[in-house]
């Protein structure tokens, strides 16, 4: 019915060192250094998980490496089941390809900086140089134009030419297999009056 003392400073120990435990868990949770460490953490597996996102990570580089390989060899199979996967398997296959391009980082980025850019507006110097480059465009470009022009009347006129010649070409041709038709078919009417007359 009772416990033996054993027991019982058994028990004692047990819970002394659980609320040991959960004490030294308490002030672990609530010390400022802690926080500040976990923070610390935190932040830098986020900047890790965003390096790994943009420039890949070494299994990521071997794993496209290999896959580039069995394309090579002529395997579908990662093709066919790409074909078969779910909309969402697509939407994190295209995160996948994207995930660890630099590449594309860099264009991404580029193409930021030159909206960034547009929104900005021109000093006097950038005009001006613009203005510059216009005139000089437009000299160099006109003789170019002009040639461009002269060659594309010449095609029309070629080609008008030809189609005169052509047209004409027919109607002579129709005109000839008109004669002929009608002499075969008077030759024929002939034939048969003089049969029917015999």
């Amino acid at each position: 019915m009772g416990q033996s003392t054993e027991e019982l400073r058994s028990e004692i120990e047990q819970t002394r060192q659980s609320m040991t435990a959960d004490v030294d868990a308490l002030q672990d949770r609530v010390s400022p250094s802690a926080i500040v460490e976990r923070r610390k953490q935190a932040a830098r597996s986020r900047v890790q998980s965003m390096r790994e996102k943009v420039m890949g990570t070494a299994h990521g580089v071997s794993s496209s490496a290999t896959g580039t390989a069995g394309s090579a060899m002529g395997s579908t199979t990662g093709a066919v089941d790409s074909v078969k996967g779910t909309a969402q398997d697509a939407v994190s296959g295209a995160q996948d390809k994207v995930q660890g391009a630099p590449l594309a980082a860099g264009l991404v980025a580029f193409g930021a900086g030159l909206i960034v850019s547009a929104l900005i507006p021109a000093s006097e110097k950038e005009a001006v140089a613009a203005g510059h480059v216009v005139d000089a465009a437009k000299e160099h470009g006109q003789p170019v134009v002009d040639q461009a022009k002269s060659m594309a009347q010449d095609v029309v006129d070629g080609v008008k030419e030809t189609a005169v010649d052509a047209a004409q070409e027919v109607k002579d041709t129709a005109s000839d297999s008109a004669g002929k038709v009608r002499s075969e078919g008077q030759s024929g009417v002939d034939e048969v009056r003089s049969q029917t007359t015999s």
